[in-house]
């Protein structure tokens, strides 16, 4: 997969560098288990080692709903088998938030003549996901002015469902990292077993098909038109 996260970032570098605007926007999506955190994450490292410019990665997973929000839907038994479905976020913050990125980068950061530093100095803060509270962390992370390239990473980021749809069109470049689904599936219930949140293989597989499974089928039956697919075929 190296050789795909180098041309994914040569693309985002190039696209950036034409951009008209000094900051740029990038989706990463892709089905539970196809590797796109992976991905995003290899990019944001390429990225930054090969250019004086920032990069920063940011992940929907802040976004989910909090076990408190949870346990306030109509079905709480439900919604915690099913958390990480679209339902299971809080979707009009995170395209709120997503808003605000889209006129944080279409600002025109000014550098000082003299010390070619942002004379701008707002840091925008997001949420994170602590998977051993298993809640969202409000702040836990800083966007800060320097940042030129802001890589987002998560599921439905290029989901055609009311909501979630506007997201596509608040970014600048669209990336599908593409797996076959079945061996998506075999990836997280290993991981489910590997990380001891089922005893065993087929405890992992019946979670996967509960939840994560069916949310890839719908991944992939409402995606919207990305700019760029990148195969993972190895797990990575």
């Amino acid at each position: 997969m190296e050789s795909e996260y180098r041309r994914l970032a040569d693309v985002i570098r190039n696209q950036a560098a034409a951009h008209p605007k000094s900051r740029y926007l990038v989706a990463i999506a892709g089905i539970p288990g196809s590797g796109k955190t992976t991905t995003a994450e290899a990019v944001v490292r390429q990225l930054n080692h090969s250019s004086t410019s920032r990069t920063a990665l940011l992940s929907m997973d802040g976004f989910h709903l909090s076990r408190a929000a949870l346990n306030q839907l109509p079905d709480p038994k439900e919604a915690y088998v099913r958390r990480g479905a679209p339902w299971t976020f809080d979707v009009s913050r995170f395209v709120a938030f997503v808003g605000r990125l889209r006129a944080w980068a279409d600002e025109t950061p000014l550098a000082d003549a003299y010390s070619g530093k942002w004379s701008s100095e707002e840091v925008i803060y997001a949420p994170t996901f602590d998977h051993e509270v298993k809640d969202p962390v409000e702040d836990g992370i800083a966007i800060t002015p320097d940042v030129s390239i802001l890589i987002i990473e998560g599921n439905y980021l290029l989901l055609d469902d009311p909501g979630w749809r506007e997201l596509a069109e608040l970014v600048d470049y669209r990336v599908f990292v593409d797996t076959d689904p079945l061996e998506a599936r075999c990836r997280l219930a290993e991981r489910h077993l590997r990380a001891g949140i089922e005893k065993t293989l087929e405890d992992g597989y019946r979670r996967v098909d509960s939840n994560d499974f069916l949310n890839g089928v719908s991944i992939r039956e409402k995606l919207l038109p990305p700019d760029m697919v990148v195969k993972n075929v190895n797990g990575a």
